[in-house]
């Protein structure tokens, strides 16, 4: 498992494609997630993930150096979970080939590259749902979905990307 950030927009999928930083990616959902995410924002066009390599994982948080480290946090969440070790080595390789072989990037350069993208898509697009999910299994499992709408202004996004964007909280920024 990993964090995915998903997004409906007002927007096409190929008009955030074109928005998005170098190294950021726009994913297509399944028609059933992407139903799920579109009945909480009714101006959305479209619903996506926002990814960059494989998962979101590298908008949330710095990879560390050591990568047994860094898989420290996600070995935990899928014990809690009760996920047996080979579903957990499937999950944890997906998350390290999203490290990829990558130019070295300064400490928080994929979240601030998506937070400049939130604040350009808000300024060109208007008011736009996004979400937080630590998950591989997609949305239809999803409880977080029901919770309450939180609503932010784009000035409020600014700094770690998991300060703005709770787990499993609908977040309307704009």
């Amino acid at each position: 498992m990993c964090d995915f950030v998903y997004l409906a927009s007002p927007l096409t999928l190929s008009e955030v494609r074109s928005m998005l930083p170098a190294g950021l990616t726009a994913d297509g959902l399944p028609q059933a997630e992407q139903q799920a995410l579109l009945k909480l924002h009714y101006d959305a066009q479209d619903a996506m993930r926002i990814l960059h390599g494989s998962c979101s994982c590298d908008m949330i948080r710095d990879r560390r150096p050591d990568p047994g480290a860094d898989e420290v946090v996600h070995r935990q969440r899928y014990r809690q979970l009760g996920y047996d070790r080979t579903r957990m080595i499937r999950y944890l390789e997906r998350h390290r080939r999203s490290a990829g072989d990558r130019r070295p990037r300064p400490p928080g350069y994929w979240g601030e590259a998506f937070n400049a993208f939130v604040v350009e898509h808000a300024r060109n697009a208007g008011p736009t749902l996004f979400y937080r999910h630590f998950s591989h299994d997609g949305l239809q499992q999803d409880a977080g979905l029901a919770t309450a709408m939180h609503s932010i202004s784009v000035s409020d996004v600014r700094g770690p990307v998991s300060d703005w964007l709770p787990e499993q909280t609908p977040t309307m920024v704009g």
